[in-house]
């Protein structure tokens, strides 16, 4: 069977898929490390862990780009016959604040980080990275700090609402809902 690149009428295509699981997976390692380092104390062997979170997020933020010009060119499969027109909606809205939220998280954080003007911004130790302030700016810190924070614990929500209501359509519905985004296997031969 072979896995086609781009989506059709009832199934998401190869690169869509790919997309949205390498986001869900960098999600769960960005959130567990972004909870988790808050908490280590401050001294310097740290700032390895803060330099790692910084380059996953804008890694996010990259694929989050490529994701959503990917969805210019590739065609959504169609809505089940048996979704009604509030589900649809719902489900439009629903992506439309995913969107927004993985765009929003790093930047957020990215404003953080030019706001505290600690050290150059470097993606993966490879890419330096413009400052978004221009320098210090402490009036700003807190804010884009407290920005990043809600606009996680959003993402987290919005993203748990999304798992629900895919788990409903497989389990509840039992329609190809979730079936459709799932990685294909291929036939066995013989």
């Amino acid at each position: 069977m072979t896995m086609p690149l781009k989506s059709d009428a009832t199934r998401w295509g190869t690169l869509a898929k790919a997309f949205h699981w390498t986001i869900v997976a960098l999600l769960l390692v960005q959130g567990t490390l972004g909870l988790v380092m808050v908490e280590l104390p401050k001294k310097p062997s740290v700032i390895a862990w803060f330099t790692l979170h910084k380059s996953l997020g804008l890694t996010i933020l990259l694929l989050a780009v490529l994701r959503l010009g990917w969805r210019l060119f590739d065609p959504r499969p169609a809505e089940p016959a048996s979704m009604s027109r509030w589900q649809v909606a719902g489900a439009r809205v629903g992506h439309a604040l995913l969107y927004a939220l993985l765009f929003a998280v790093p930047l957020s954080g990215w404003l953080f980080d030019s706001a505290t003007a600690l050290r150059p911004l470097i993606w993966w130790g490879l890419v330096p990275m413009p400052s978004l302030t221009g320098g210090a700016a402490p009036g700003l810190k807190d804010i884009a700090k407290e920005a990043h924070e809600w606009l996680f614990w959003t993402l987290v929500l919005v993203a748990a609402g999304h798992a629900a209501a895919a788990l409903v359509h497989q389990f509840v519905n039992r329609d190809e809902v979730l079936r459709r985004m799932l990685p294909q296997r291929r036939s066995r031969i013989g």
